[in-house]
């Protein structure tokens, strides 16, 4: 019995774990040219950033389409 306890416990507590380490989103690199005010010369600047995930939706009746707000 407190065997079965245990592994209960145990369970429960990795699970939350385990789901936050499927949540990280993916991270993109991203390079923008720009030209130095001071030099005129061209650099490349590069960050990193996240990418997001789209979710669908389901339609709901009775409302307005986006993007269309007259």
């Amino acid at each position: 019995m407190k065997t079965l306890v245990a592994l209960v416990l145990a369970s429960a507590f990795a699970m939350p774990v385990l789901a936050a380490e499927d949540a990280k989103p993916e991270q993109k690199k991203v390079c923008v040219t720009q030209t130095d005010p001071k030099t005129k010369k061209d650099k490349e600047v590069c960050k990193t950033v996240k990418v997001h995930k789209k979710h669908e939706g389901t339609k709901v009746e009775g409302t307005k389409p986006e993007g269309k707000n007259k």
